[in-house]
């Protein structure tokens, strides 16, 4: 069990490297001048690199979840769990978020400023510590 719980939290910790950085670059994105292609191309294929990063290490990090719950009862039947598997929920509908803001970039149809990308980008450190408290403190 040590072993899968060890990956977990490593696919885990990458996935969500993955959720930090890909609201970074939309802020640079959208601050990008329309004269600026060289940059705009640049800025788009290091977000579709990381955002395929994103997507491949989210399948293990969730499945080593599962695993954990399912195969070894960690935190059947309580609380607690059921509030981090909102927050799974939450994580995977961010990154599914940030694939459709990837493609509004591609198609040029972003009307998103900076700054509200800026405020994007604090939402899976929310989710992070949720997680993170939920798990280590199991409040409920």
């Amino acid at each position: 069990m040590l072993w899968v719980k060890s990956f977990h939290i490593i696919f885990v910790a990458s996935w969500f490297a993955g959720l930090f950085y890909l609201p970074r670059i939309f802020v640079n994105l959208a601050m990008v001048s329309p004269d600026s292609q060289l940059e705009h191309q640049r800025l788009m294929l290091m977000a579709r690199k990381l955002l395929r990063f994103t997507h491949i290490l989210s399948v293990p990090a969730v499945g080593l979840g599962l695993w954990l719950w399912l195969g070894y009862g960690i935190g059947q039947g309580s609380g607690w769990m059921h509030v981090k598997l909102v927050v799974v929920v939450l994580a995977l509908a961010y990154g599914h978020l940030c694939s459709s803001m990837y493609r509004s970039f591609e198609a040029n149809t972003n009307t998103r400023s900076h700054v509200w990308f800026r405020w994007f980008n604090e939402a899976p450190v929310l989710l992070l510590v949720a997680a993170v408290i939920l798990v280590v403190v199991k409040p409920f």
